[in-house]
């Protein structure tokens, strides 16, 4: 079963493969979630501080049945985030804010505030910076593994650069009709789990035609069937869910999608209208 099973990290520390994802969950609800997706055999909780829920998914995380060290918690640095002592104050702010002793992952969100998402200035300097906040709270421990988010090639270079200690993970937008394959390959050759955000466009793939008639073939819903896309090519899907039976059935992937069929889905037409989704700067900067 999918939970069962993990990444190795490039410094050792197993990652489940599977996330449960929590933007757009109100913080009031965040712990109920939490708790929920601990009972169905989840491991991995996906928050940022962006979200507003961090204390929610802190709470759930404590109130599980499940011990602490069983559940990686990934919490992300603010976009606007671009200082050494504003990245250290927001980190400790996490760990204050959710309530543990230390978070398994921390990731820069974006390489750029998200007002200037997808813009020329790629603030190298800033996220130098942030990265060197996150490589010290690493090395005091409060973190377990560091990370990046929406980073390019370039922002990853940059990193790279200068770093004590490289990015573990990259978290992209990736799903059927828009599959960063240069961006993936290019993450992955350099040490990084690829992580896909999204994994159903936001909810967009469901008015696709083709994705539906696949999913029928298969016997299994169109969420199953794009969160095993991304297993297959290797990613790390966090489908986002409050709802206890879309978590199940989001687990519940252990099909296998022909390589003929693999093919289909990732030629599909790039995905060019997100919808109401479109307001937000990942999706308009596609």
């Amino acid at each position: 079963m999918i939970l069962d099973e993990t990444h190795t990290l490039a410094n050792g520390v197993q990652i489940p493969k599977l996330g449960l994802g929590t933007w757009f969950i109100d913080n009031g609800d965040a712990a109920q979630a939490v708790r929920d997706a601990a009972t169905l055999g989840y491991r991995h909780i996906d928050t940022a501080q962006a979200y507003g829920n961090e204390e929610g998914v802190g709470e759930g995380v404590r109130t599980c049945d499940v011990p602490r060290e069983r559940v990686f918690v990934t919490t992300k640095l603010a976009a606007e985030v671009k200082s050494f002592a504003e990245a250290a104050e927001a980190i400790d702010g996490s760990l204050a804010t959710t309530g543990l002793e230390y978070l398994d992952m921390m990731i820069i969100h974006s390489p750029q505030p998200w007002t200037e998402f997808g813009g020329s200035d790629r603030y190298l300097e800033g996220n130098r910076d942030a990265w060197r906040a996150l490589e010290q709270a690493y090395d005091a421990g409060k973190l377990r593994a560091i990370g990046v988010s929406n980073f390019q090639q370039s922002d990853i270079d940059n990193i790279l650069a200068v770093c004590t200690v490289a990015p573990m993970v990259n978290q992209v937008l990736a799903h059927i009709s828009n599959t960063p394959t240069e961006l993936i390959a290019y993450s992955q050759g350099r040490g990084m789990v690829v992580e896909a955000y999204s994994p159903m466009a936001h909810g967009e793939l469901f008015k696709n035609g083709q994705v539906a008639a696949m999913a029928e073939k298969y016997g299994v819903s169109l969420a199953q069937l794009s969160i095993r896309y991304t297993l297959q090519l290797g990613l790390l899907p966090l489908p986002k869910t409050a709802n206890p039976d879309h978590m199940r059935t989001n687990a519940d992937v252990d099909l296998e999608i022909a390589a003929e069929d693999m093919n289909v889905l990732k030629n599909l037409s790039r995905m060019e209208d997100y919808g109401d989704a479109a307001a937000f700067p990942v999706y308009s900067a596609t």
